[in-house]
């Protein structure tokens, strides 16, 4: 078996961290009295950067910081914690850390956030580093991300990236990295095929099994 370097996303691929998100952004939407849609509608608040769903759902250019301001005026305290590892995840990444493979985070969260996440959660040893967006908004898509990851930490062979979302593909397929798409996330697993995905997995066990035959 091939040792690897394995790129994760964070949100829906790492941990469910969906009810935080969505009540966050249902709460900068009410402040601008925009209808909150369904629960299943606000799905999409889900692995991409804010400032781009918030402008899909009809805030001003100009209001986006707002809706962000508010958005984390009740995350950082509160909705960072609505939010649990998927079951599984733990064992993974200790079996993948015993096959010598080196484990990076990939992700459009604020990169302060993603570590006080992976913290909380105790997950934060699997990983060689966590990178995520710039609280700036300098950073902050999945392409960006994984330019900044590459640039501090150097490219490799046998890169593979880890998520959900047809953002995670399209991102890493700008660097040449081929993605993994995992299912029990918040994106579409046939947009991620038609995006290129090497693979679509729903369960740990067969996530596991390609990596080890890649």
């Amino acid at each position: 078996m091939t040792q690897k370097t394995i790129l994760f996303d964070l949100d829906g691929t790492l941990t469910d961290s969906g009810e935080g998100i969505m009540n966050c952004a249902a709460l900068a939407l009410e402040h601008f009295h925009i209808p909150v849609p369904s629960r299943e509608e606000m799905r999409v608040f889900v692995g991409p950067p804010l400032a781009s769903t918030f402008r899909s759902f009809g805030i001003p250019e100009e209001k986006i910081p707002e809706a962000v301001k508010v958005f984390r005026s009740r995350y950082t305290p509160v909705g960072i914690f609505e939010n649990t590892p998927y079951p599984g995840i733990r064992n993974l990444l200790e079996t993948l850390n015993r096959q010598g493979h080196k484990l990076f985070v990939a992700t459009s969260k604020p990169e302060e956030m993603a570590i006080t996440v992976l913290r909380h959660f105790d997950l934060e040893k699997f990983f060689t580093g966590i990178c995520g967006a710039a609280m700036d908004e300098s950073r902050t898509n999945k392409e960006e991300v994984i330019a900044y990851l590459l640039e501090k930490n150097g490219t490799a062979d046998n890169m593979l990236m880890i998520g959900d979302t047809v953002f995670d593909v399209l991102g890493a397929a700008s660097h040449g990295i081929p993605t993994i798409g995992v299912s029990w996330g918040y994106g579409d697993p046939e947009e991620m095929r038609k995006a290129g995905a090497k693979a679509v997995v729903s369960n740990m066990e067969e996530l596991l099994s390609i990596i080890e035959k890649e």
